[in-house]
């Protein structure tokens, strides 16, 4: 499947065959695809939750108003970002270009980014957020169907997951085989209301 269908068939999907497994080779290599994504600096804000343990499962259904994607997906991957992962081993993100190009990308993010908590937090919203679409895309040309989630408790959420301080939750994917077609397209906007040249 090349990327443009992909994107096509790219629907939530609610229900999954709660029978099918995912194998762990699977889901690295679908990981490693999302960790390509665009980011800012290098700074690579993400990270995948990977929630295999039935209890935490159970739990978490209960904290996504039981949601029934969250136990009968295949796989259950929260992406979450790191506010601060722009001042966190920077040197280290850049470690296989030579001493100049890493001193000034160290720098560089460090002074873009000092003082200004609301780029901050825009960034690693951002970070998650191409990473997100990746796996989604990554998923789907693998054969898999995909639902993004944020109906979730954010606060009871994090309790079970032992949220780090600085991280806030982007959203949980479910990856799967769907056993219902999605809802239908609600309709896109026109082009010509969405495609603007220039200026508002």
């Amino acid at each position: 499947m090349n990327t443009i269908e992909a994107i096509q068939k790219r629907r939530s999907i609610r229900h999954f065959d709660p029978t099918h497994k995912i194998t762990k080779e699977e889901l690295e290599e679908l990981i490693k695809l999302a960790m390509l994504s665009a980011t800012s600096y290098n700074i690579q804000h993400w990270k995948f939750l990977v929630i295999d343990d039935p209890k935490l499962i159970v739990q978490l259904r209960e904290a996504s108003f039981g949601q029934s994607q969250i136990t009968d997906a295949s796989a259950l991957v929260i992406v979450c970002t790191d506010i601060k992962a722009w001042e966190k081993e920077m040197p280290r993100k850049w470690e296989y270009v030579n001493d100049e190009i890493r001193n000034f990308m160290v720098s560089r993010s460090k002074e873009f980014y000092l003082g200004n908590e609301q780029l901050q937090r825009d960034e690693a919203i951002r970070s998650a957020s191409f990473a997100t679409q990746t796996l989604l895309l990554a998923a789907i040309s693998k054969g898999y169907d995909t639902g993004i989630m944020i109906g979730f408790e954010p606060d009871k959420v994090g309790e079970l997951i032992n949220l780090p301080q600085d991280f806030i939750i982007s959203n949980f994917v479910a990856i799967g085989k769907g056993i219902e077609q999605a809802f239908p397209r609600g309709g896109q906007l026109p082009l010509e209301e969405v495609m603007i040249k220039n200026k508002f």
